[in-house]
């Protein structure tokens, strides 16, 4: 198991303009050779929008694009004619496939905060899609076959306990809360990467949110 805490992530956005963002994972100008990509992620961002603030219609291909809004609303709009507000307990995805231009931004009068997590495809190329599932359940993770992955989120009360789900690759990332992961105490903004995840559990110490990502090995 390898710890990220929420003050190693790199600091990015644009501040001045009301975006800011703390990457788990090589981005922009903050290269790092040693940290590309755990299993098939390849970026773990929380963004925090102020009201009327928001990334203007950019481009992606070959990446899969898995947000979850942790505060506020979030206007999504692409070159593939979807025009979608997402909201807390929301999954969104995005598949960029051969290449897609969409833009995010936060309309409401409140800020935004939300993770946005990029996971490279089995297969390049293709048409883009786009799905979002309101309101997903713990009890129901949400599959992502095309990178061989699967979100499990767990929303837990202080000292309820849960399994982690067995797995190749693990990923586990703290939205809310302090939880306690294989006596590892992990904090919002946290990250967790596991190897060979077996028999697991997870332990709130206080009122908690935990997206847990369930990945096959390469």
């Amino acid at each position: 198991m390898s710890i990220q805490r929420a003050g190693d992530r790199y600091p990015g956005g644009d501040p001045g303009s009301g975006i800011e963002t703390r990457h788990a994972f090589s981005f922009g100008p903050h290269y790092d050779p040693d940290n590309l990509r755990f299993g098939a992620i390849l970026a773990c961002n929380e963004e925090r929008l102020a009201p009327g603030a928001g990334f203007d219609e950019h481009p992606h291909r070959h990446t899969e694009i898995v947000t979850w809004v942790v505060e506020g609303e979030l206007t999504h709009r692409d070159s593939a004619g979807h025009t979608t507000v997402v909201r807390p307990g929301d999954v969104q995805r995005l598949s960029s496939a051969a290449g897609v231009r969409h833009e995010e931004r936060n309309d409401a009068d409140v800020p935004l905060v939300f993770v946005q997590m990029w996971l490279a495809p089995l297969e390049p190329g293709g048409d883009p899609s786009y799905e979002i599932v309101p309101g997903i359940a713990d009890s129901t993770p949400y599959a992502l076959p095309q990178a061989a992955a699967m979100l499990h989120v767990r929303r837990l009360a202080a000292d309820e306990r849960t399994a982690v789900p067995d797995a190749d690759l693990l990923y586990a990332h703290v939205v809310r809360g302090t939880v306690r992961l294989d006596g590892e105490e992990l904090s919002p903004g946290d990250a967790a990467r596991v190897t060979d995840a077996r028999d697991l559990e997870l332990r709130a110490m206080t009122d908690a949110e935990v997206l847990l990502w369930e990945m096959r090995a390469p």
